[in-house]
């Protein structure tokens, strides 16, 4: 992915007031981030720790860009024991490395409340993990795949785009 600026981001969310992108909180480091190592920009909101946020390059969004403002539940409790599988790029965690993340839909139905879930990688790094840069917390026996690193990571936007084609309700 190639570098994005402050303004790009603010200006890609689709399901927001612009009042709201312009007050959300860019990722830690944000001009540190591996740019060549992300295929999809995801973070949680340092400044609201129950709001997080996708940026994926889309030819129909603005600056070639479309980004979705989610939701997390308030913490539950979790077990050790389960796992779970993120269903971007299906790593799979402890259930505590998944959560539901929620997107208001776009336009007249999210101001009516509407969403749409999808579990993902707690920290929205599914980029890092397909590319071995970040472990999940327990380690379990890894699937092997026989995917090349391509086909996987062209997977994995496939599926966030499919999510956010859900938001947007595909425009």
């Amino acid at each position: 992915m190639e570098p994005l600026t402050d303004k790009a981001i603010r200006a890609s969310f689709v399901n927001c007031s612009k009042g709201e992108a312009s007050r959300l909180k860019l990722p830690a480091g944000f001009r540190e981030l591996p740019w060549e190592d992300l295929d999809f920009l995801g973070w949680r909101d340092p400044g609201a720790p129950l709001r997080a946020h996708l940026v994926l390059p889309s030819p129909t969004g603005p600056n070639g860009l479309t980004g979705v403002s989610l939701r997390v539940p308030d913490a539950t409790r979790t077990s050790a024991v389960k796992s779970s599988m993120c269903q971007f790029c299906l790593t799979g965690h402890a259930s505590s490395g998944v959560t539901l993340f929620a997107a208001p839909l776009a336009g007249a139905a999210g101001r009516q409340g509407n969403t749409v879930g999808v579990y993902a990688c707690d920290d929205l790094a599914c980029s890092l993990y397909l590319r071995g840069k970040r472990q999940p917390k327990l380690r379990s026996a890894r699937y092997e795949e026989s995917l090349t690193l391509e086909e996987r990571t062209a997977r994995c936007l496939g599926n966030v785009a499919a999510f956010v084609d859900k938001v947007t309700g595909g425009r």
